[in-house]
This record gives structure tokens, C-alpha cells and sequence, in this order.
């Protein structure tokens, strides 16, 4: 994103409002958390670029905090949060002027790119001229991906994986994205590869499995017995190996202010499902086939 966008968010339950705070921080968004209807109306002085509004909420509902926003700031768009079932309550509200509503469980991708589309057709366009939005508009920030060291070690990097999926922000009204891979960088952040699952994978895979066989052998299949005891033994072996040898290369780079068919193109080229978004050389980001995809959804909306 070009500037910082300020959000309030409005949502009576504390997991949930404490979780997502933590998340939309950690993409780089601005986040002020109210509790009630009364604290939210109190907070709008604060001038919110965009307010996340729960429609069920005990004192003043949602459907009322909507209205007074209106009043007050009646530029400010505002997204309503519904549960399920609640619909036609949630459709009401985008009559009454909501911005959109977006239904829980709320998926945080699509969370994040609804606050940034609320921003810009509230008059904010970046210097666009138009709703196409660029590369550094719909990126994951580097902040919402772990990291670690080229020296770090296999066993480092199963640790952080392993954490990073424990550690995941999730509730019962929220799904945060996991990112499969970490990201390894030089002593001076530079970054020097990815390190994915399947490099584990294949880092701890003997070499004789991979090995060329007869094709008399190809029929062969080996027995439970064989494979007992292999897994443990080669994570002995190979705790201690540096990731910088056994990562996968660096994302290739793609500017900042591209436009996003230019990022559809280069991956179609170059087969991947991610590029490293860069600005005067430095890392920003990561843009994923999946931040595209929903990007063609919001295009499709309109």
C-alpha cells in the first residue's frame, strides 16, 4: 500500500477484535479497536479511513452505528460483519449506505483487500485515474511473512514453520491465510531464498530413493518394514543443515508500480504462483496468484 490506511474496528467479541487488530497491524494497516456501538461513535472522531462494523452487537446494534456514522462522517465507508444466516439483516445495512458486508467466518485476504478497495473508491486512488489497482496495492507486506537467516538450520526452520501454523491467528470469525514457506534472508535482510515445505521434504529424502533403477526393479514395491525408521534417522542427519543449502532460489522480482497483468504474465511465463515486489531495489512484499484472484472478484463486483 502507498500510505498507511487508518481502520476502525467495531466488534463486541474481545478474541476476535484482539486477533484481528494483530493481523491487520501486522499488514500494515492503521488499527483503532472499539468494543460497543457507543465507543465506536466516541472513536470516529479519530477519523477513520474505513470503520469494520459488527451488525450484532448488544446496546446500539450495528444497523444504528451505521446511521450515526452517516451523520457524522458520512464519507467514511463502512463494512458490516454478519454471522450466518443474517443476510437480509446485512443487505439492509448495504442500503443504508455500508460499503459492503462480508459474512463470518471472514477469511483475512479477503478481510484486507475490501478495507484497501473501501479506501481508494472513497476518493483515495493513489493517483491511479482509475479502480486498477498496481502490485503494491494487493501484496502481502513482508512483515506478515516469518523469516530467518541463511545460517539458520533445517531444524530452525521446522520450528518456525511448525509455529507459524500454531500460532496462526484463527478464531471461530476469522481465517488467516498460512503461508507455506518462509523466507531466507542475508545478515543485511537482503533476500536470498525461500524455504517451502517441499524442500524439507526434500532435504530429508535418502538419495538412493531417488536414484535411477533397473527397469526390471521398476515393479518393485518396498515393504512396511523398509520404510520403518528412515524419517528419524535422517532428520539426525540432516537437523543441522544451513538452510542456504538446501532453499529454493529468491522469487523473481517484479516493480512495485506494476500493473497486475504484468504480474498474471510473468507468472504464466515463468510458471510460479508468487513474485518478490520491489521498490528501488528493496523487498516490499510477496504477490500471490491468490492476492490476484481476489483482486479479479472485486473487478467482476463492480
Amino acid at each position: 500500500m502507498n500510505e498507511s490506511i487508518k481502520v476502525l474496528l467495531v466488534d463486541d467479541e474481545d478474541q476476535f477484535r484482539a486477533t484481528t487488530k494483530r493481523i491487520l497491524d501486522k499488514r500494515g494497516f492503521e488499527t483503532l479497536a472499539a468494543a460497543t456501538g457507543e465507543q465506536a461513535l466516541t472513536m470516529i472522531k479519530e477519523k477513520p479511513d474505513v470503520v469494520i462494523l459488527d451488525i450484532k452487537m448488544p446496546g446500539i446494534s450495528g444497523h444504528e452505528v451505521l446511521k450515526e456514522i452517516k451523520k457524522i462522517s458520512p464519507d467514511t465507508p463502512v463494512i458490516m460483519l454478519t454471522g450466518h444466516g443474517a443476510l437480509p439483516s446485512a443487505e439492509r445495512a448495504k442500503d443504508q449506505g455500508a460499503f459492503d458486508y462480508l459474512s463470518k467466518p471472514c477469511s483475512m485476504d479477503l478481510l484486507a483487500s475490501r478495507i484497501t478497495d473501501a479506501y481508494r473508491q472513497s476518493g483515495h486512488d493513489a493517483g491511479n485515474g482509475d479502480s486498477e489497482k498496481l502490485v503494491r496495492d494487493v501484496m502481502i507486506p513482508i512483515s506478515a511473512y516469518s523469516t530467518l537467516a541463511e545460517n539458520a538450520t533445517l531444524k530452525d526452520a521446522v520450528a518456525t514453520l511448525k509455529q507459524s501454523y500454531l500460532g496462526r491467528d484463527n478464531t471461530s470469525s476469522l481465517t488467516e491465510s498460512g503461508h507455506n514457506s518462509l523466507l531466507v534472508l542475508s545478515s543485511s535482510g537482503k533476500m536470498l531464498g525461500v524455504l517451502a515445505i517441499e524442500d524439507i521434504f526434500n532435504a530429508v529424502v535418502p538419495a538412493y530413493l531417488s536414484a535411477p533403477k533397473p527397469s526390471t526393479a521398476d515393479s518393485i514395491q518396498y515393504s512396511p518394514m523398509f520404510w520403518r525408521g528412515i524419517l528419524c534417522a535422517q532428520l539426525a542427519q540432516n537437523a543441522n543443515t544451513r538452510l542456504k543449502d538446501i532453499m529454493s532460489p529468491a522469487p523473481l522480482t517484479i516493480d512495485a508500480d506494476a500493473n497486475l497483468m504484468e504480474a498474471v504474465y510473468s507468472m504464466l511465463q515463468n510458471e510460479t504462483g508468487r513474485l518478490a515486489v520491489t521498490d528501488q531495489g528493496e523487498v516490499l512484499g510477496i504477490i500471490r496468484k491468490q492476492d490476484i484472484l481476489f483482486e479479479m472478484g472485486r473487478i467482476l463486483k463492480e
